[in-house]
């Protein structure tokens, strides 16, 4: 057993001394930062907002109609049969349910929706990290900037290859610019 663990310690110590620092060149980047530059970035947000407003006008259509015939109920009550009286309220909470159906429905629309129109920018963002890294000769690139998805707890400001992305994409960064 000592024979393994010996060679265990040094089959590690073999394989960390071939991997030096040199061989290593580690980046990061905040792909939200850079999404914030591509033009294309505005049209998306426009799209996803209209189709917003859509549902919520649909939405408004529908609650406007309940309460229509909520106030139509509340007016006539009085004088409606028993029967009619619950068959009017079973439609009332029908609608009610409808109304609520609807809007989750809506909710995850929206999303669905932002993120099949978000997905071919991330695409696009994606692969021209792989280029910079390529050509840069990083071996290892990190996410960073997202608050509560970073994989990056440290880093030097000059291992941030935001920019060289956004210079791959035909984007001049900003002179001075704050990636976190």
């Amino acid at each position: 057993m000592k024979k393994f663990i010996l060679s265990l310690i040094l089959f590690s110590s073999i394989l960390s001394n071939s991997l030096t620092a040199q061989d290593l060149k580690i980046g990061y980047t905040n792909v939200e930062y850079i999404l914030s530059f591509l033009p294309e970035t505005k049209q998306v947000q426009s799209e996803v907002a209209a189709y917003g407003t859509q549902l919520q006008n649909q939405l408004q259509s529908k609650i406007t109609d309940f309460q229509s015939k909520a106030d139509a109920f509340q007016k006539t009550a009085a004088t409606m049969t028993d029967l009619i009286r619950a068959d009017k309220q079973e439609e009332l909470q029908n609608l009610q349910a409808s109304i609520q159906k609807f809007q989750n429905e809506a909710q995850t629309s929206i999303a669905q929706k932002e993120q099949d129109l978000f997905k071919p920018l991330f695409e696009k963002i994606s692969n021209a990290i792989n280029v910079v890294s390529e050509r840069e000769n990083f071996t290892h690139v990190f996410s960073a900037g997202v608050p509560g998805v970073d994989v990056l707890l440290y880093a030097k400001p000059t291992d941030d290859i935001s920019n060289l992305v956004l210079g791959e994409l035909g984007i001049d960064p900003p002179a001075t610019s704050s990636t976190n």
